[in-house]
């Protein structure tokens, strides 16, 4: 189903893209449809940078279960950062 609520955050980094890579700005999470995935409902993250154009874009469709999987890595990762890295902020 679709929830229609569209999470929006401020990233720092970088992403790659038609041209090459590009500093990443701003991130979009929403569970919807998706434009490629063959799943009915996806989480939906774009990763972007509205300075640049469209295409600035980096666009992820995971299932449900993936993107709960990717969470937990991503907290797995971040825990094992040494304490004084930028991971740890």
């Amino acid at each position: 189903m679709c929830t229609y609520a569209t999470e929006h955050v401020d990233v720092s980094g970088s992403g790659k893209g038609p041209n090459g890579w590009f500093t990443l700005r701003s991130a979009s999470v929403y569970f919807d449809h998706p434009v490629h995935a063959t799943d009915e409902h996806t989480l939906n993250i774009d990763f972007y940078n509205p300075d640049k154009g469209p295409a600035a874009r980096v666009a992820v469709e995971l299932t449900a279960e993936s993107a709960r999987a990717l969470v937990e890595a991503i907290q797995t990762a971040l825990a094992a950062a040494p304490e004084n890295s930028s991971a740890s902020a």
